[in-house]
Parts: structure tokens; sequence; C-alpha cells
């Protein structure tokens, strides 16, 4: 196992819990057992490495952060170096060659890319261009392969969950239809088990096309049962059976991916004017990122931070880490970022909270 002189950290996309935890992670555990030592943090993901900006990062400066939220690095889901945008309305340009200077100018052995499926991509162009890189899991969204569950998720799980605990007693005291939107893009996790921990009546994912006029009949049938509320746990991403998820535009970045969200306000218009019951909408949004990190994000992040540090010291770059069952491993980058990791309608999950009566929106009895 070689002993590491110099490697660069960089915290890349949307911010969530758990990324204090695994920069703490690597430069403790980098120190401890590397003699001289040194970790370069880089600031704002990519657009610190384009554009030089870092820091010297000691045992002090991660002191008392592991319970902090947020990254003390700073963030952006904006920057590409591949397709980077300097300024408001500029045109993007390849800035890949300033982001290998860097790391050229740096003396860097090697960097540590925390981030999800885009920074991992992006991760996996730098590797190509003759960067060292080993690539660190994180996600609210839980939807990068290669992993059974990345850090921040189960922090935004535990937002999800007690929003729906709280709407419960106000949707019971009004006699309403509550519907919590959740984040998660593309993959149903967030909503299926916080709406499976909440309670929820009726759970949409993208995974599973739902139907307004079955929405409707579960909401009239809790009504039959003298159940005069209901509760709505809805998926940023999910959309109708032939339809689309539903977008407030794009990003103003570089490859324009839609900015998901307001399926919430959709499904309560469309309710209200086909069962005349009041609906009200609540958007999590970006609440679900933040705040104190669970003690599983902070366990799981100092465990990745651990392990890429071991992968580094021991030439895998071009890895992965990541959790298989209750084992820490590594896979290849291309591998984690080749497919995304989404619910299975048929899995067990699903079928455990349809057996206990929730509704996703998809058959009419």
């Amino acid at each position: 196992m070689k002993k590491l002189r110099r490697i660069g950290i960089l915290t890349a996309g949307g911010d969530c819990a758990g990324l204090n935890a695994v920069i703490r992670a690597v430069v403790k555990s980098g120190l401890r057992q590397h003699p001289a030592f040194e970790v370069v943090g880089i600031l704002d993901g990519y657009a610190g490495l384009v554009e030089g900006r870092t820091r010297l990062l000691s045992e002090n400066d991660v002191s008392g952060i592991l319970p902090r939220g947020g990254t003390i690095l700073g963030t952006s889901n904006r920057d590409n170096p591949f397709k980077y945008i300097s300024a408001p309305g500029r045109k993007p340009k390849d800035r890949s060659q300033d982001a290998v200077a860097t790391v050229r100018r740096l003396r860097l052995e090697g960097l540590l890319a925390v981030g999800g499926d885009g920074t991992l991509r992006c991760a996996l162009e730098l590797l190509k261009k003759g960067i060292p890189v080993i690539g660190i899991p994180k996600t609210i969204d839980n939807d990068l392969n290669g992993t059974d569950v990345t850090f921040g998720f189960d922090t935004a799980l535990m937002v999800a969950t007690e929003a729906i605990d709280r709407l419960h007693t106000t949707a019971e005291s009004h006699h309403r239809v509550l519907i919590c939107e959740v984040m998660g893009r593309y993959a149903g996790w967030i909503a299926l088990r916080a709406g499976t921990a909440g309670g929820g009546d009726v759970i949409l994912i993208p995974e599973i096309p739902y139907r307004i006029d079955s929405i409707c009949q579960a909401i009239t049938q809790r009504e039959k049962r003298g159940r005069r509320f209901s509760i709505i746990v809805v998926a940023e991403g999910a959309k109708p059976l032939g339809g689309q998820m539903t977008t407030q535009g794009t990003y103003k970045e570089a490859d324009k991916r839609p900015q998901l969200g307001g399926i919430g306000h959709t499904i309560a218009r469309a309710l209200e004017k086909q069962t005349g019951d009041e609906t009200r909408v609540v958007i999590l949004g970006h609440v679900q990122r933040g705040g104190t990190p669970t003690a599983h994000d902070r366990w799981l992040a100092t465990h990745f931070g651990f392990k890429a540090i071991e992968l580094a010291a021991s030439q895998r770059w071009g890895n992965m880490v990541n959790l298989r069952g209750t084992q820490f491993s590594a896979i290849p980058i291309e591998q984690a970022v080749g497919t995304l990791h989404r619910v299975d309608p048929l899995g067990e999950e699903v079928r455990a909270a349809r057996a206990v009566g929730t509704s996703f929106g998809d058959n009419i009895s």
C-alpha cells in the first residue's frame, strides 16, 4: 500500500446531509494513516477545480463539523468543466484543460469526487483525461447505481416522514386531502419509503404512472369507510399514464436538465374538480437537503470517506466506493453511472405497501 502525499476533494451537485462528515473522514483518516499527508479542498465543486480556488484542510478545519449540514467546501450543481458557463448568458466552453491544469499545479496524486450521477459522469471524463479519480456517492434521491444506498438519503427520508406525520393531524382535523410533494427526480425512493413509514394513503412515484380516476376512487373508498381525510405522497417526477413529468422550465446550465416540480398542484386541481374534496399541497423542496444529518448518514459518510482513502492508497483509481449489504467495497465509476437505481414496480417494497392498503394510483377495482 502506497503512502499518500497529497490528494484533492470536491463536493459537487446538490447539497445534502453528510457531506461534512465525509470531508471529516477523509481528512482525519488520511492524516492519521499517512505521514506528511495533505488534503486540498476544492471550493464550490467543479467551479473551483476550473478556476483554481482551493484551501488546505487540517484536522482543526474539520473539528466539530460532523453534525453540520451542507458542506464547508461549498458546492454547485451548474458547473460542468466540459460545458462551463463563466457568466450568465455566455455560451458553454470546454474548460476541462483548466481543471486538469489545476490538478497538475497543485501536484495532486488524485481527486476524490463526492456527488451523484452528474458529478461522477464528469469525474469519469476527467479520468479519461488522465486525472486519477475516486468517486464517493451522495444524493438524497438514492438513485445512484452500484450502491445499495447513498448518504443524504436517510436524512431526507426522515424529514419527509416527519412532515407526513404532521400533515396527518391537520388533514384529519379539517377533513381534507393533503398532498405532500417530495424530491427524488426520476426515482421514487423518498416518496415510497416516507409514504410507507408515514402511512400515506396514496403514493405516486415515477416508476408507476398514475391515473386520476384511480386516485379519486381510493379517496372515495376511504370516505365510504368513514375516513374523511386522505394523505397523498407524490414524488416530483411522478407522471400520469401516457403523460409527461411536470416541469418548471430548465436549469440555467449547459445540459439543460428539466427542473421538476409542481406535480402536487396539478393533482390537487384534478382531485378537487372530480371529487369536490378540499385539497391542499405542501411542497417540501430544499428543506429535505438541509439540517442535521441522521446517525445513519453520518455513519455511512464516515465509512465512505475512510474507504476512499483506502482505495487511493491502493492505487485503485477509477472506482467508486459503495455499500452492498453490509460490505463496503468499490466498483468502476463507469458502472455506477450506466443506469439509475430506481424502484422496482413489482418489487417487495411496493408489494408490502399495497398489502396494507396503499394505492399507487394505477388501478381501478
